[in-house]
């Protein structure tokens, strides 16, 4: 049988001999030698690259002492901690603030002028809705001179230093009020429980000089520290005060509020000014000692 020119296994792709090509195979086997050391050293790069990161993170997170916060401040060269920034004040101590009470219960504190014009300043009487407007004030040092009856023994024994009087009037009636002046709590009281007011009223200014003279009128007493005060109230033509007079009972209860209320003001006003000067004191002496 004859299979033409060639030898046999001839095929269109060339022939193929049973004999192996051992320098093509030696080249493969270098070649895959080849890609194994470098996919090795690849390897090993990138493992010594995520062993980087971990020391990096580790070192990064040792620097905070909290979750977040940033890195904390180095200590100084001399081991010391760094002292902070910010600035220190010395402490002020400042006394409780004085008893307005205190100042209108003894003479030694309660050394403020004391006169018709800072004890009645404003020119008309304001208790609440009401308003009276001011006629005649008047003060003197000789307390039996605006009073009668019982009062007069009464202020002269018990050392009355002081009287002064304002009186206020509106619609017809009108009503004076008396503000005596002692030592102590103990002689105003004392004044207070032993005799009926018996206060003068004091006329001038549209109240005639017979206002609540030889006619009934409504008196009331009361006090407060060293002072004892008192009103008399009643109709400006002179006729007797009766129980239903609401006129006359409203302008009494108002001047006996405004009276006490004018004392006790003059309490507070010396008070605040003594915590003033504490404070003052305080902070002088914290000065000195910062």
């Amino acid at each position: 049988m004859s299979f033409g020119q060639g030898g046999p296994f001839d095929g269109p792709g060339g022939s193929f001999s049973s004999t192996p090509d051992w320098d093509a195979l030696a080249e493969e086997s270098e070649a895959r030698t080849r890609r194994k050391r470098w996919l090795w050293i690849g390897g090993g790069a990138l493992a010594a690259l995520a062993v980087a990161g971990i020391v990096a993170a580790a070192v990064i997170s040792s620097g905070s002492d909290a979750p977040g916060g940033g890195p904390t401040a180095a200590p100084s060269s001399s081991g010391q901690a760094v002292p902070d920034d910010k600035p220190s004040f010395p402490d002020v101590s400042v006394p409780p603030p004085p008893n307005p009470h205190d100042y209108i219960s003894d003479p030694r504190k309660d050394t403020a002028p004391l006169t018709p014009a800072t004890l009645f300043p404003q020119k008309s009487m304001v208790v609440g809705e009401h308003s009276y407007p001011r006629t005649e004030t008047a003060g003197t040092g000789d307390c039996t001179a605006g009073v009668q009856g019982a009062l007069v023994s009464s202020l002269s024994h018990n050392g009355c230093k002081q009287l002064l009087r304002a009186t206020y009037a509106k619609d017809g009636v009108a009503v004076t009020i008396g503000v005596a002046v002692f030592d102590s709590p103990a002689q105003a009281t004392k004044v207070m429980n032993e005799n009926r007011p018996n206060l003068m009223p004091l006329p001038g200014s549209g109240v005639p000089s017979g206002f609540c003279q030889g006619s009934k009128c409504q008196m009331t007493t009361n006090a407060t520290g060293r002072y004892t005060y008192f009103t008399i109230a009643g109709h400006l033509d002179g006729t007797d005060v009766t129980s239903g007079d609401a006129a006359v009972r409203q302008i009494s209860k108002d001047a006996g509020s405004y009276a006490f209320t004018r004392i006790a003001q003059r309490g507070k006003d010396q008070a605040a000014k003594a915590a003033e000067q504490q404070l003052k004191e305080a902070q002088r002496k914290a000065g000195q000692g910062s």
